[in-house]
């Protein structure tokens, strides 16, 4: 009872109690500190830090217009557009007009000097502060501040990077996939999804090529990408793009078709199945005869017109054979018809025979479609001889 009472009032004393409050203040200030970066948290501490700023340039200035001169408060307004809502920033932007005008009065007419309030000076810091406005009411209403907007960005870029990443192949197979949006952009309409099924003894791979490129493809990608993922594996092969079809036409989008070719590899016997949605050829090399052989499947476009039906094509990898999926973007331009390309891309491919073919789809790209201003993937699966290394 003694010893419970000695505890009791060591935890009541003064410096106990101060530091209670010094965690409770640190949690508080986290907690804000947190909902503010993520756009959560109300603009009051940035408002109240840009505001004392304002007085601070127009002291300055009064005490020497020369080098600090009356367009400096340009700066807070600049960044008032960036960090502060739209009502918050309007009172911002009465603050600058207010320090404007003392500073003129202070510093006297224009005409007497170069330091002065210049009616130039004054449209400079009204057009900052228009475009400020533009982007804060932007921002406003798509819903996504600047604090969150780049980390958004990242944070789906990397989602669709991780979905198209291929999954660990058993020894004497070997994968590669390269992609290449247009531009030099984060954004791609190309994707891949895949997965090893039936227990791991299937490997179901679908590259899809969405209408459009870049940016204006990516985020109609990234809704795809989850859906076919999920739907992978989830159905039998011939059923995924037919429900994948459905998926598309309910979308209702003004541009809503998609190219897709699914392969459906048996990784014990080399088996496979390739399926295709108005998507280009595959390419196998066969290695007893050195030669490129077209694989052609019967489909229409995804999200055309409901109940289409995708017909496989059959085929083998044998030890030493090449199977290569890629998207229009790398054998199709304005200036060179698909044939023209697939000749161009087997000619460079032929070059990684007998070395083999890893590290060589970002090659290929590089070697075949450089400059083309189109999403580019390419995806090889090569079966190993039983003597090549791993």
């Amino acid at each position: 009872m003694a010893a419970g009472r000695e505890r009791r009032a060591e935890a009541e004393t003064f410096t106990a109690r101060l530091r209670k409050m010094a965690h409770r203040v640190r949690t508080g200030v986290r907690k804000s500190a947190v909902d503010y970066f993520r756009g959560d948290g109300s603009d009051w501490v940035a408002l109240a830090g840009l505001m004392l700023t304002i007085p601070l340039i127009a002291a300055c200035t009064m005490a020497n217009s020369v080098w600090v001169s009356p367009a400096v408060l340009v700066l807070p307004i600049v960044a008032g557009g960036l960090l502060l809502r739209p009502a918050s920033l309007l009172a911002l932007y009465a603050a600058a007009a207010t320090a404007l005008i003392v500073e003129s009065v202070q510093l006297g007419p224009y005409t007497e000097g170069p330091s002065r309030v210049t009616p130039g000076i004054v449209l400079v810091v009204a057009a900052c502060g228009f475009f400020g406005l533009l982007i804060a009411q932007f921002r406003s209403r798509v819903g996504v501040p600047w604090r969150r907007g780049g980390t958004m960005l990242f944070d789906l870029r990397e989602r669709i990077r991780v979905q198209s990443k291929l999954p660990q192949l058993p020894f004497g197979w070997h994968r590669e996939m390269a992609l290449r949006p247009a531009g030099g952009q984060s954004f791609s309409g190309d994707f891949v999804v895949a997965a090893r099924t039936n227990g791991g003894r299937t490997l179901e791979v679908v590259l899809t090529d969405v209408s459009g490129k870049g940016m204006d493809a990516g985020s109609r990608a990234l809704l795809l990408s989850g859906a076919f993922g999920g739907l992978l594996g989830s159905l039998p092969p011939h059923a995924f793009l037919p429900a994948a079809n459905g998926y598309l036409l309910r979308q209702d989008w003004d541009e809503g078709f998609a190219t897709s070719i699914h392969l459906v590899l048996d990784l014990d016997s080399g088996d496979y199945e390739l399926f295709s949605a108005g998507h280009p050829p595959g390419l196998q090399l066969s290695a007893g005869s050195g030669r490129w052989e077209e694989k052609v499947a019967e489909g229409p476009l995804l999200g055309v017109y409901d109940g289409a039906q995708f017909d496989p094509v059959k085929g083998s990898l044998r030890p030493g054979d090449v199977l290569m999926l890629f998207t229009d973007g790398l054998v199709e331009t304005s200036d060179r018809d698909i044939v023209e390309g697939i000749d161009r891309l087997t000619g460079e491919a032929d070059r990684y025979v007998a070395g083999g073919f890893h590290g060589a789809a970002w090659h290929l790209i590089e070697a075949v479609a450089k400059d083309v201003n189109d999403d580019r993937a390419l995806l090889l699966i090569s079966r190993e001889g039983a003597a090549a290394p791993r």
